[in-house]
């Protein structure tokens, strides 16, 4: 089955019109470019547009980054997906199981605290009301908020959306490479595909050309994220990058140029059913894979924070390609909301 263009630029066309997109939509169908648009602002103040080569902010999105990094490390013999985290990490974490694993971490089923419980919390912007965001700036910085905390479920017994588990994969990084976590994220990842535009840019130096995040407030306007997220990006969320290095991303993972073929198809195994009323719901390593008919069906890198928005999604049938970027929550809802049953009928 191939994808419904003309439905496709349509729908796009009828959902803009019905609430104002601010964002990236970027479709490719095998080799070829079907939609590549840029909408709204990218500075509000300064009347900046967003454009194709916008850098916006992906939340959880650098997720998978962090995976490409871990299996980067384990191919090199530097890391175990079944060693202990306690064995590679010298970290003070008296809440943490000792018998947590690296796969366990990956898949989200290790069963420890975390600092932003997303079944129970659904404001990340209240975390830093009563913590400096911007003394959080690397991986340890986040262990006070989590570490001495109990555990949630014995580990590999359950799985449950948990970000603490991505920031000790950061810690599992430094330590194995002998990088922070994000010098090595941005060498060995990053540069490696060629995502000449990405990085993990603090909120007081943003780059030109890169997208802010917004708030609507009570009187009708809006505000920067400037204080709803930590001020620099790390291993559970926060990276910059544009609609173009996502799609040599997705080219240079899928192509095996970041890991080889037994890697990558640990990454993509679906290990753990997300949800426990439906097969097609499913996690790998760092992705979401959707599953039709008991076989993988389609990869997603997913992100949202506030005043960030973000959704990829490769269909392993027909080659499509789809991304979108955003710095208004509730209009790149609305606006994905438009594409997803097009893109799912593929």
């Amino acid at each position: 089955m191939t994808l419904d263009r003309p439905a496709l630029i349509d729908a796009i066309a009828r959902q803009h019109e019905r609430e104002p997109f601010s964002g990236v939509v970027y479709v490719r169908e095998g080799a070829e470019v079907v939609v590549e648009a840029a909408y709204g602002l990218a500075h509000r103040g300064e009347r900046i547009s967003n454009t194709l080569d916008t850098r916006f902010g992906i939340a959880s999105g650098t997720k998978t980054l962090t995976s490409i990094a871990v299996n980067q490390l384990v191919e090199q013999g530097h890391l175990a997906l079944d060693a202990r985290l306690v064995d590679g990490v010298d970290a003070e974490l008296p809440g943490i199981d000792p018998e947590v694993t690296l796969h366990q971490l990956l898949t989200h089923s290790a069963g420890i605290p975390d600092y932003f419980d997303e079944a129970v919390m659904d404001d990340y912007e209240e975390l830093w009301r009563e913590r400096p965001m911007y003394a959080f700036r690397t991986p340890s910085d986040f262990l006070p908020l989590f570490a001495h905390l109990p555990m949630k479920a014995a580990p590999g017994s359950t799985w449950a959306y948990n970000n603490a588990g991505y920031v000790l994969l950061g810690l599992a990084i430094e330590q194995a490479s002998g990088m922070p976590f994000t010098a090595y994220v941005e060498r060995h990842v990053l540069q490696a595909c060629g995502m000449a535009s990405s990085g993990f840019f603090a909120l007081d130096r943003l780059p030109g050309g890169t997208a802010r995040g917004y708030l609507p407030t009570e009187d009708g306007g809006w505000r920067t994220n400037a204080y709803a997220v930590p001020i620099v990006g790390g291993a559970d969320g926060g990276a910059f990058t544009t609609a173009h290095d996502l799609a040599a991303l997705w080219d240079a993972l899928l192509g095996r140029r970041l890991v080889g073929e037994a890697t990558l198809a640990r990454m993509l195994a679906p290990h753990w059913r997300t949800d426990p009323d439906a097969d097609e719901q499913h996690y790998g390593y760092g992705i979401w894979i959707a599953r039709r008919e008991g076989r993988p069906d389609a990869y997603t890198m997913v992100g949202e924070d506030p005043g960030v928005f973000f959704r990829s999604r490769f269909d392993q049938a027909s080659g499509a390609l789809y991304i979108l970027l955003g710095n208004d929550v509730a209009a790149a809802h609305a606006m994905n909301g438009a594409i997803a049953p097009i893109l799912n009928a593929v």
